[in-house]
């Protein structure tokens, strides 16, 4: 959905100087600006207040609750509390909701590799796990797959792939489809950043898919990237996704750096966020940016990459960093 509001009358509401990241966004001409976020956060009410701030965030993702080990822990039995919760919460801030995700070889709830399904029976449990999870958990846009490709561009050997092949993609995207025929279904992977084998496996994927009269509608870039080696062809990349005639949205965008926190680093972090926030505004089809949650306080990064951190706009103590101003200039400078 585009925003109706022009950038004048945006900065009548809200004044330039008092504009902060979602209000830059839509005056660049994309739909929002967002954060992912997780249930135990909501509890902590500094973060609770400024995730509701829709001046900064207009969309929100549930980082985990929406995820199969989550939905579906048993064959058949679905449960959607904690997802419901993350959108109950963005509802009455009437904010945009990213569902994440329906397939994932990650983060699986065990019955589904341990079954030893075949074929037939796999190809089932895809399709009513997408279905059901579309059909109770409407959302603006969804990554429908997410990670379904090797570094160079062949198909990751996941339960879903050795099972049943790449059609496991077609029948998530149509369960999706039929589910809820007005949601933006998307692929969505990592190091899919720049040119390179990986995003041509993806584009390959999407003529494919299109060729086939397969349901999709986008391609989300996940960005979790590096200070300092933020791939120099993104915009070009972003806009071959997009000549594809499929929207492209960044959907988990951090900027990770080898700790300690140095000025230094702080400045390229601000340099890095300028240039992937430069490269969305430049695309049309590129409609949104999401933060994959905005303080370095609750970042997955320590957790899986020992001696690095600092990957948010947001410190620890939830003031701003230079990043923050990074992406300000992202959205505003030519």
């Amino acid at each position: 959905m585009r925003t109706t509001l022009s950038a004048a009358t945006l900065l009548v509401v809200v004044p330039a100087a008092t504009a902060q990241l979602n209000i830059w966004a839509r005056i660049a001409g994309k739909q929002y600006f967002g954060s992912a976020t997780d249930n135990y956060e909501l509890a902590d009410k500094p973060y609770f207040k400024q995730l509701s701030n829709t001046l900064d965030f207009a969309q929100i993702t549930p980082s985990n609750s929406l995820k199969w080990f989550a939905t579906e822990p048993e064959r058949g039995n679905f449960t959607f509390a904690g997802g419901e919760e993350i959108v109950a919460f963005a509802k009455k801030n009437k904010q945009l909701v990213r569902g994440h995700t329906c397939v994932w070889h990650s983060q699986l709830a065990p019955w589904v590799e341990a079954g030893n399904f075949d074929n037939a029976t796999l190809s089932t449990i895809v399709k009513d796990h997408c279905y059901n999870l579309l059909n109770e958990a409407c959302r603006i846009h969804w990554d429908v797959v997410n990670e379904a490709f090797n570094e160079d561009g062949t198909f990751r050997e996941t339960v879903f792939y050795k099972t049943i092949g790449p059609s496991y993609i077609d029948i998530a995207f149509h369960a999706a489809r039929k589910a809820d025929p007005k949601a933006k279904l998307y692929i969505n992977d990592y190091n899919i950043d720049g040119l390179g084998p990986k995003s041509t496996g993806v584009i390959n994927l999407v003529k494919q898919l299109k060729k086939n009269k397969v349901p999709i509608d986008g391609i989300g870039v996940q960005g979790h990237l590096i200070v300092g080696r933020v791939p120099t062809t993104i915009r070009e990349n972003l806009q071959a996704f997009a000549d594809l005639g499929v929207d492209v949205a960044i959907t988990e965008l951090d900027i990770r750096m080898t700790l300690p926190v140095t000025p230094e680093l702080l400045e390229q972090q601000k340099k890095d966020y300028q240039t992937v926030i430069a490269a969305c505004r430049a695309v049309k089809r590129c409609i949104g940016v999401t933060i994959w949650d905005w303080t370095d306080k609750y970042s997955w990064v320590p957790g899986v990459f020992d001696g690095e951190g600092a990957a948010l706009p947001w410190d620890e103590d939830l003031k701003k960093k230079p990043a923050y101003y990074g992406i300000v200039d992202g959205f505003t400078k030519l």
